[in-house]
């Protein structure tokens, strides 16, 4: 043995043999040390896309009709893959807590609240769990029980002659009971714990049957305009004559509207992350919850943005003008220019519209203020929306039907100084036409922009000192589709 005493042994034979016990270890942590250098991930890099309003129009896939017969597929793949995550996650949960648990957890109805008077901020969920479950309900809901889709074709007279009773509409783990209206709170949980800030999330669950409609504002959180307008539709709806739901987030990105800023905390731009992965980035991870906790449950989506980067846009939707279902979603919009748009991966629209939700995106005025007329513009698209669905029933005159532009292009500063507009948002223009000029502050120099082509102002740069090359001027022009 080599520690039994005898008195025999010399220190440095004592010395040896400890080295030949503790050589294996030091190998072994050697080895250890190895691998996880090796495994270190390489530095993290954002991504920062250039705005919707800019580049992604301008390189839209043209207007076509060939993709009618590929589009089903694409939706079925699309489907597919959120229906494996969600079976994945139900899995993951049922291992976690047994079923006949479940199944006795008592129900959480949510509180009538009356959306125009003031309370107090809704409180989260202690856990995130209930996301995958409200899935199920949700297309249940969708779907209809089937007692009442066999009342509907046995009495087809009783149907139409009578607004079929609603029923409880499940979302963030919480039950809005028919007639009745709710705020509720989402929260990504991906802050601290003892700092973790909830979003609310306001519901209205009608006393009749029908669509569910989602309306999401500030995932940009310098863009106000979204916020008005989500509030003034939602605040405005009454329960008891509404047919269907409506789901409201007035501010996506918390974080970026405290902070008066377009991105994330990462300087990640959120719309650019949809549908979302549990395990990624940050923006992967907020863009991930807010999809299957709320977007899934709605069949229709409006998100809402403005101009950015000192930019306004005139009250406009984007629209993948190539899908059938989304071309005819546009038509419900009152008095609202088309602009066609077939969206980029990453987007909220772009996700939705793959996962079988018909979705726009509605563009109205510049970030950081509040414009009274682009927010009235937009609850009364909403308001002419519902009202085209059924959800609603007023007295509503329909505008003149707004022209859709299939092509559009931005005129560039080509020269430095200080912007000065002659032109307004809504304006018609002609080829050569000025539209501004910029003014060289140091030489006097004035340097006029003219237009390349016949068309309508529908995005402009405010006043302000640009560069050459800077997107001054967004022109829509109505060209001719092929086949039409």
């Amino acid at each position: 043995m080599l520690f039994q005493r005898h008195h025999s042994h010399t220190p440095s034979t004592l010395l040896a043999g400890f080295l030949l016990v503790l050589a294996p270890f030091s190998a072994w942590a050697d080895t250890q040390k190895a691998q996880a250098v090796s495994e270190t991930p390489g530095p993290l890099i954002a991504q920062l896309a250039e705005d919707e309003s800019v580049e992604d129009v301008v390189h839209s896939e043209p207007r076509h009709d060939t993709q009618k017969k590929a589009a089903p597929k694409a939706k079925e793949s699309a489907e597919t893959e959120p229906a494996k995550a969600a079976g994945a996650d139900k899995q993951g949960a049922a291992t976690s807590e047994p079923t006949a648990t479940k199944a006795k957890q008592p129900r959480k109805i949510a509180p009538n609240v009356d959306l125009k008077e003031v309370a107090p901020m809704p409180e989260p969920e202690p856990e995130p769990a209930p996301e995958t479950e409200p899935t199920d309900a949700a297309a249940t809901d969708s779907t209809a029980p089937q007692e009442p889709a066999a009342t509907e074709e046995s009495e087809p007279d009783v149907t139409e002659a009578e607004p079929v009773p609603s029923e409880t509409f499940a979302i963030l783990g919480k039950e809005v009971l028919p007639g009745t209206s709710t705020r509720l709170a989402w929260s990504p949980n991906i802050q601290i714990a003892g700092l973790s800030q909830i979003t609310p999330v306001l519901v209205v669950n009608g006393a009749h049957a029908g669509p569910t409609l989602c309306l999401t504002g500030a995932i940009h959180g310098d863009e106000l305009n979204g916020i008005e307008i989500v509030r003034r539709a939602m605040y405005d709806l009454d329960p008891a004559k509404l047919s269907g739901q409506v789901v409201g987030v007035p501010i996506v990105n918390l974080t970026g509207f405290q902070q008066g800023t377009r991105y994330l905390p990462d300087r990640r731009d959120l719309n650019r992350y949809f549908p979302g992965r549990p395990d990624g980035t940050l923006a992967d991870r907020i863009a991930h919850s807010l999809f299957n906790s709320v977007i899934r449950h709605c069949d229709m989506l409006v998100d809402i943005h403005t101009g950015s980067l000192k930019r306004t846009n005139l009250p406009q939707l984007r629209a993948d003008m190539n899908n059938p279902e989304v071309a005819e979603f546009t038509k419900g919009f009152d008095r609202m220019a088309v602009v066609h748009s077939s969206g980029s991966e990453g987007m909220l629209r772009t996700a939705a519209v793959n996962a079988g939700i018909r979705a726009v995106t509605l563009e109205a005025g510049e970030s950081l203020r509040i414009q009274e007329h682009q927010i009235k513009a937009g609850v009364n698209s909403l308001n002419s929306l519902m009202e085209k669905h059924g959800m609603i029933s007023r007295m509503f005159v329909w505008g003149d039907p707004q022209p859709v532009y299939y092509d559009s292009l931005w005129i560039r500063a080509q020269h430095g100084g200080i912007l000065f507009s002659e032109v307004a948002l809504g304006d018609r223009v002609s080829e050569g036409e000025i539209l501004g000029y910029v003014s060289d502050p140091i030489t006097n120099e004035q340097y006029p922009i003219r237009s390349n082509a016949n068309g309508r102002v529908i995005g402009m740069a405010v006043d302000q000192v640009v560069m050459a090359g800077f997107a001054a001027y967004h022109i829509g022009t109505e060209a001719e589709v092929p086949g039409e």
